[in-house]
């Protein structure tokens, strides 16, 4: 059985790990100041990082169901470790595109540590691995505050992860100390491992279209995130790294609150709960559109998307989960993986759409996919009924 011991070291790890995707966001003004390019080529960054995360959940992830997972996660450990060695002394904006690509492919150990603690917890499983997503929720959406104030505190935005290095090399010897060595349960080749990742989506219906929805609505999520830190830099905000990094404390609340709205949602309808989610963000959008010049607006708006996209991602897992046990890994890789694709493309449209028309080309965006994303939830319910009745 799992111990709460073991439970706290892998939230810690999801959290600690999947942050280094976000820490870049509230300081992309001062990187490109400091090195002197444009909002496109520093936006970029958040988009190696994305991308790099995606990668690895399809190529690395699924070794977790082949190798020993505690060696899985000591190695991917000392990677990232030395990929944000580099990251807090390099200069060059080309080689920071390839070390965000490399810190983004080896923090995926937030992502090997949840079906690790599923195997662990015995008949406890939805409490535990629900304890360690939201550690991997707190590290999303904690790393933009931490990352703002320890770069104007220390005047200098490498710190930030000369800082994470050391946290991930301190996870490294708790997971040597605390977690066990748990054997693999596919004998089969590696091409077999990706290639059964890849079916999961041809096995399930419901698999494919929450892992489109998600895909659409994380584009939203950090095409929003990346967008705001432009948006809060300019007059009439004229906010400084530290502040901007504030709004990450904003997206906790709406991460608590996140479950509670969901569970309530799921006792009338999945489909319903999942329009009223996307209706909120589109709610969130109109807020920032109209009134782009409140800061009351943006901190509604920003409660808001943040609940409505965490109401959805918590009733889609619900869901998937449900779909084989046998295969939550590679189940869990197949959604994920798209989900971050997702992310990766969504903050590069939203850094593009800045570029060539500023926060009104940005909400129009926004806007579009949020329609998108609701097209694709009334095709998946009309489908499914369809389905039923034949």
């Amino acid at each position: 059985m799992i111990s709460q011991k073991q439970i706290y070291v892998m939230s810690a790890v999801a959290g600690i790990n999947v942050a280094n995707i976000y820490y870049n966001q509230p300081i992309l003004n001062i990187i490109a100041q400091d090195l002197h390019v444009s909002a496109l080529a520093v936006g970029n960054l958040p988009t190696f990082a994305q991308i790099g995360y995606g990668l690895g959940l399809f190529f690395v992830s699924p070794l977790g169901d082949k190798m020993d997972r505690k060696k899985l996660l000591l190695l991917s450990h000392f990677l990232l470790g030395l990929s944000l060695l580099g990251l807090a002394f390099v200069e060059n904006i080309y080689v920071l595109y390839a070390l965000s690509l490399l810190a983004g492919l080896f923090a995926v150990s937030a992502q090997i540590v949840i079906p690790m603690a599923a195997a662990m917890s015995g008949k406890d499983k939805g409490k535990v691995v629900g304890s360690i997503f939201s550690g991997l929720l707190t590290g999303i959406l904690l790393a933009r505050t931490l990352s703002g104030y320890i770069t104007d505190w220390f005047g200098n935005w490498h710190v930030i992860f000369a800082l994470s290095a050391l946290l991930v090399f301190g996870c490294m010897v708790m997971v040597a100390k605390t977690l066990p060595c748990i054997e693999p349960n596919f004998s089969k080749s590696y091409a077999s491992l990706l290639y059964s990742s890849i079916y999961q989506l041809k096995r399930f219906a419901l698999l494919r279209s929450n892992a489109l929805l998600i895909t659409v609505l994380f584009g939203v999520f950090c095409s929003f995130w990346t967008t705001l830190t432009f948006k809060l830099s300019l007059a009439p905000f004229n906010f400084d790294s530290d502040i901007i990094g504030l709004f990450g404390v904003l997206a906790v609340a709406g991460a608590l609150l996140a479950p509670y709205i969901g569970k309530v949602a799921d006792k009338i309808n999945p489909t319903f709960t999942k329009m009223l989610s996307v209706g909120m963000i589109v709610v969130s959008i109109l807020l920032m559109k109209w009134f782009d010049t409140s800061l009351a607006a943006f901190i509604v708006a920003t409660l808001l998307l943040d609940i409505g996209f965490q109401a959805v991602q918590i009733n889609n897992l619900a869901q998937i989960y449900t779909l084989d046990e046998s295969a939550h890994s590679r189940i869990n890789t197949a959604y994920m993986s798209s989900m971050f694709v997702g992310g990766a493309l969504g903050t590069f449209i939203g850094v593009y759409c800045w570029e060539h028309g500023g926060w009104e080309l940005v909400t129009v965006q926004l806007l579009s996919l949020s329609v998108v994303s609701l097209a694709i939830i009334i095709y998946a319910a009309l489908s499914t009924k369809q389905s039923n009745a034949a």
